[in-house]
This record gives structure tokens, sequence and C-alpha cells, in this order.
């Protein structure tokens, strides 16, 4: 099922599975084009359980020029042990980064001090404008890290220091990315709600019941921070991948 909800392209499929191999089938066609006019491009990537079968589907596209490929990642906890595996860092190596040849990886580091680390995310990615976007929505509707409390439409930041809201915390847990929310941390890095938007195409992969209010505030409420994954309905070129879980509330 494919429709549209004001700019935003929404397709739902039958399970997890159907819906990674289109999103990595359609994320692949737009790597290509783009290598094919371009000797570069630039890429971030989400980093979250919800997005491992999407990964494995765009890990076994063999025949992209990875090497072209410069990659960044939308957050990163601060204060976590380098060797954490809940770091996005760490998993991304795990589930993509460290599996094909990219051009360069730039890692964010949440554990050098925030204020330079912040400003040189910033100067690479000013060097290095995104061209795709692969990321996700969290439960209380937060794409990276901007929950609804510091999320910002017009943030004149590219990458700024948030302080996580307790929704988003439960949610690590019910991940089970920690055993506790005590675990999880209580700030993080992320790319701001503007710097996802400068890309030219994003592609939202959002599978899972524990999702689904989140998607129907999404499409269904207002366009505004209370839900910040609504302002992808104001972009061109985006598209949101729902299994049939996910998808829940809105086909009934």
């Amino acid at each position: 099922m494919i429709f549209k909800k004001d700019k935003l392209t929404v397709k739902i499929y039958t399970s997890t599975k159907e819906m990674s191999v289109n999103a990595a089938l359609d994320v692949s066609t737009q790597i290509k084009e783009l290598l094919s006019r371009n000797e570069h491009i630039n890429m971030i990537f989400a980093a979250a359980p919800s997005q491992s079968e999407f990964l494995k589907e765009l890990v076994s596209y063999q025949d992209i020029d990875w090497g072209r490929i410069n990659a960044f990642h939308l957050d990163e906890y601060i204060d976590l042990s380098e060797d954490a595996p809940q770091r996005f860092g760490n998993f991304l190596k795990k589930e993509i980064f460290g599996l094909l040849p990219f051009r360069n990886i730039y890692y964010l580091d949440g554990n050098k001090p925030t204020d330079e680390e912040c400003k040189r995310y910033t100067a690479l990615l000013e060097r290095n404008p995104p061209d795709i976007v692969c990321l996700g929505i969290g439960e209380n509707g937060h794409i990276a890290f901007n929950d609804p409390h510091v999320a910002d439409f017009n943030d004149a930041e590219t990458v700024k220091v948030v302080t996580l809201d307790e929704m988003c915390r439960q949610q690590q847990v019910n991940d089970k990315c920690f055993a506790r929310i005590e675990d999880v941390p209580e700030q993080a890095l992320t790319l701001t709600i503007p710097t996802l938007l400068s890309a030219r195409y994003l592609y939202c992969i959002v599978p899972f019941k524990s999702k689904s209010q989140a998607i129907y505030n999404m499409i269904n409420g207002d366009i505004s921070e209370a839900c910040p994954a609504s302002v992808l309905r104001t972009e061109d070129d985006v598209i949101l991948y729902l299994d049939k879980d996910s998808a829940s509330l809105l086909v009934q």
C-alpha cells in the first residue's frame, strides 16, 4: 500500500523483511543514480535495532561503489565507555561501517568535550553536505535525538547537546539495549532537524508495534515539534517505510 500525506510518501508492507528489502532497493537505486553524476556522495545513518534488517539488506548491495561514499551517523550518547555496544558508532561499525569499504567514516564521539565535538562534526558536515539520510522514528516521535522538548524546526545549530526525555530513555530499555533506565545516559549529541532536512533524499524506516502510536501522530496530528517526525510531511523526496505492525493504527 502506498499513499501520500502532504508531501510525504508512505509505503506499507506486510512484514519487516518485505519493508527492509524494498527500502534497501530504493536507497541503493538512489545511491547509484547519485554516483552516476557525482564523484563522491555523503550519507547519514541511524543506529537502532529497528534499522538492523534494513542495514543487512543494504550491505548486500556489493555492486555499489561504497569507496565513493562518506558515512556519518545521526547521534551519539555522551559519556558511555568507548567499547560499549550501545554506542551508536559501535552499533553501526558492527552492522554496516565495518562491513563495507566506505571512503570515510566520520564517527560522532560523545566522550570528547562537547563544544569541540559539535564544532568538529559541524565542520565535517559543512564540507560534506548530506545527500541521503536513512533514519527512524522514536516512540516519542523524535528524529535523531530531537525529542519533543528540544526539537526545533528552525534550529540554528547543526549539531547540539540534548537532554533525553524519559520516554526516549525508556525506549532504550524496551529495545533491550540497556537493562534499566538508570543505565541509559541522560545526554547525547544529535544532528538537528534542519541538518537532516538539508539532505535531498530521506528514507525513514520504521517497523514494530511499539512505533504505531508515534506513526499515527506523525501522519494524523499537527505538524509541530510536539511530534518532531511530523516535519517530514513538509519535504519532497521523503519516503516513510512501515511494516504492518507500525502501520496498525493507520490501517484498520
